[in-house]
């Protein structure tokens, strides 16, 4: 066997290339100082097709200056020009042993980006910010006859300045948000979002120094105002609060993330896009322990878009984020021209979906032809041209539906996953625990869940998100709900609505064969389970408990709501509570509707 031994004795780095059938393996050691230089060398030396990372344990910072820049499309970000340190990209194999090290990145940088490999492995590292791209402050005062409140900021640990007369923040390398923009309300002992509290985007008219460190913020909150003792947390202007998340996994395959703790990213915490067969195990996403902050990523913790094979989330806690636990979608693109019998050109419709893969040569494609959602017809992909960011000429191996027009839709029928959830624990942060659309098997089992909007939401959406689709085999089994619902908009444990544009039918049913069933739910408030246009819903077995830690934000709302629905069974439950209501169904859902052997309602 040769071996190639390159010692680099200068950083402390040794950097062994085998070649062999064995890996190429990168020893990184433990040392002070700014690591993005020797981390990046050290890759870009190494051409080997397998590849494997060990760390030393210990704390290693990584700054942005010799990073290495390169123009990124990241779905559900923001697009451009990322500085990024570890890029690991056409592997058969790559392998990351973290030992328990901590990585420490400081501003703009994106920390891995992984494209292109057949296997994928990361364990044992924990994921932090030195400075946080948040800003946060205690509300002192309230005054909502003059439109201001006061609060003092938090400086330990983070960094702002007031520029003029407005806040603005992180102000490092350069970069700041000049608008306070997202802005959410915090209950600092529990550090989850405040009873009743709703997104505000915060643009004050000026803020005004006071003396003792206030700032006084003069500015109109028209749907909620917050409370003295609250948190106020902001994360500046939409379009430009999502870097980058930490992982950033595309077109890759047999993915392992095990181990792997963030507390801080400029994005979410693992991102995967048009990848398959992926493991998330003993995972983290939360602030870390005996912290200030009471926000750990600025979005979801774990997200997925056309995916497919099996997805596995097992035995992770997810707290503190910005969004959702897990996001698990297709795509929805639009019909922009027909060329011919056999070609169209698609736009890409959301303007964090722009340069996303859609669709590839021998993907089949579902279309989805107005007014109806349903997916009618299914064709092959012979070949794509990609004309821009936005649009996409893709030609298919059969004729067109002969009644397609401009406006419909077509979903990748290829690229959707089989999705399991276990012994996991999401609450404490912003949006929902699992909103997820995927036709094939979903199953959620033997969780811990409290959440601000909708514990679990099925939510196909071509309105806005262009998020697909419907779902066919939905099992929510032996999970604990407790205290769900929180945030100011109505919503539900179990919430099933999809989002269609006007141009098709609001009455259609679109989900299908859901089964909720043996979960414990203890909450403050009335709605259980809301459902719009399912076939085949069964709710049975679950003990509901209404309980009084909390003020009832909505007590005319009933435990089960029923819209255009069909084959609907509630049997089996237990209630205790005083809910007004505890069925409601339209017309139409009262059809095949089944209520028997309950006890309490």
């Amino acid at each position: 066997m040769n071996h190639l031994f390159l010692k680099l004795m200068a950083v402390g780095l040794l950097f062994v290339s085998v070649q062999s059938s064995a890996k190429a393996v990168i020893e990184i050691k433990h040392q002070a100082g700014d690591m993005t230089t020797i981390v990046r060398n050290a890759i870009e030396k190494n051409t080997d097709k397998d590849l494997k990372i060990v760390f030393e344990k210990g704390k290693y910072l990584f700054l942005p200056d010799y990073a290495q820049n390169k123009y990124s499309y990241i779905t559900n970000h923001g697009n451009g020009l990322k500085k990024i340190i570890f890029l690991l990209e056409n592997y058969d194999s790559v392998e990351i042993e973290g030992n328990g090290a901590e990585l420490i990145f400081h501003g703009q940088v994106a920390p891995f980006q992984i494209k292109n490999c057949k296997k994928v492995t990361a364990k044992n590292l924990t994921i932090d910010w030195d400075i946080p791209f948040l800003f946060q402050g205690e509300v002192t005062a309230v005054n909502k006859a003059e439109d201001w409140i006061e609060i003092k900021p938090f400086t330990k640990g983070f960094s702002w300045k007031l520029d003029g007369e407005q806040i603005s923040f992180p102000d490092i390398d350069g970069f700041s948000f000049f608008e306070m923009g997202s802005t959410l309300a915090f209950d600092p002992k529990l550090k989850r979002v405040a009873h009743g509290a709703f997104d505000l985007r915060s643009r004050p008219r000026r803020v005004e120094k006071r003396p003792n460190g206030i700032l006084r913020i003069y500015e109109k909150l028209k749907r909620y105002t917050p409370e003295v003792g609250n948190v106020l947390n902001s994360k500046g202007e939409s379009e430009q609060n999502r870097y980058a998340p930490a992982f950033q996994t595309m077109n890759s395959q047999n993915i392992l993330f095990e181990g792997i703790t963030i507390h801080h990213a400029l994005g979410m915490g693992f991102l995967f896009e048009r990848s398959e067969d992926i493991v998330i195990s003993k995972c983290g996403v939360f602030v870390r322990p005996g912290s200030d902050r009471v926000v750990s990523t600025i979005a979801d913790a774990t997200h997925f878009c056309n995916c497919k094979g099996d997805i596995l989330i097992e035995n992770c806690k997810f707290q503190h984020m910005l969004d959702d636990g897990t996001n698990v979608h297709g795509t929805y693109v639009e019909i922009n021209k027909i060329i011919d019998t056999k070609t169209v050109v698609v736009e890409l419709k959301h303007f964090e979906q722009l340069g996303f893969e859609f669709a590839g040569k021998g993907d089949e494609m579902w279309f989805i032809q107005q007014p109806s959602p349903d997916r009618a017809s299914v064709n092959t992909v012979s070949s794509v041209n990609t004309i821009n960011d936005r649009f996409i000429q893709i030609a298919f191996e059969n004729n067109l539906p002969t009644n397609l027009k401009i406006g419909d839709n077509l979903e990748n029928k290829t690229w959707n996953p089989v999705f399991t959830m276990r012994d996991c624990t999401i609450n404490d942060h912003r949006a929902r625990n699992v909103i997820i659309k995927t036709p094939l098997k979903i199953v959620i089992e033997n969780n811990d869940f409290s959440s601000m909007m909708s514990a679990i939401q099925l939510r196909g959406d071509n309105y806005f998100w262009f998020e697909s689709g419907a779902v066919n085999d939905v099992t929510i089994r032996n999970n604990r709900f407790v205290h769900c619902a929180y945030g100011g908009g109505e919503a539900a444990i179990l919430y099933v609505t999809p989002r269609l544009g006007k141009i098709f039918d609001d009455t259609a049913l679109f989900d299908r064969n859901i089964r909720f069933e043996n979960n414990t739910i203890e909450t403050f408030g009335n709605r259980i389970i809301w459902a719009d246009r399912v076939d085949g819903l069964t709710i049975t077995g679950n003990k509901i408990t209404k309980t009084k830690e909390a003020k009832e934000l909505y007590p005319e709302a009933p435990l089960f709501d029923l819209i255009n629905c069909n084959n609907v069974e509630i049997s089996k439950n237990t209630y205790t509570g005083d809910a007004k209501k505890t069925v409601v169904a339209d017309e139409k859902s009262k059809k095949n509707l089944k209520v028997k052997g309950n006890k309490g309602f």
